[in-house]
């Protein structure tokens, strides 16, 4: 079987460069918003959350699919339920600014997921990452088999480099 091709583009944003990703989610909006806020949701494709999910809240994140992963401290910077969330990050790997944007389409609903100001140094590893997340969100909602990390990193990593340059 070949891997999956990436789909990450990056564009001009308010703060720099923004990573961007779209997904077709299996379920409905709400069934979508359920999948990227609520923690037993959240745990079956990135990882498990604890705190008071609100605007001006951290929460704290454990990443669930990476080796000894610790506990990342994360604030909800926006919601606007449910098609609008706004979280930072701050951890010993850097600053990361992430949207997710959900609207209805036919079948289901568009993810647009965002990494705002992304550092153009980091992107030959943060790409295929996050191609890789997200495709282990839209398994976890189609109660399909989880892809392998090794079908995106390294092998997508020429194609986010590329897009650095």
């Amino acid at each position: 079987m070949s891997p999956p091709t990436p789909t990450g583009r990056l564009i001009p944003g308010a703060g720099g460069r923004d990573l961007v990703f779209t997904r077709t989610l299996p379920g409905s909006v709400q069934d979508s918003w359920a999948s990227i806020t609520e923690p037993e949701r959240t745990a079956r494709w990135i990882g498990a959350w604890e705190g008071d999910g609100v605007v001006g809240s951290t929460i704290r994140l454990r990443l669930g699919f990476e080796d000894d992963a610790p506990w990342a401290d994360v604030q909800i910077t926006e919601c606007d339920r449910p098609q609008r969330l706004r979280v930072v990050s701050i951890d010993e790997a850097g600053t990361w600014d992430v949207s997710m944007e959900l609207t209805p389409v036919d079948e289901g609903t568009e993810l647009r997921f965002t990494m705002h100001a992304v550092d153009p140094a980091t992107i030959g590893g943060v790409g295929p990452g996050w191609e890789w997340y997200l495709d282990q969100l839209v398994a976890a909602m189609s109660d399909a088999p989880l892809p392998r990390f090794e079908d995106y990193f390294p092998a997508q990593r020429e194609y986010f480099d590329g897009l650095a340059r």
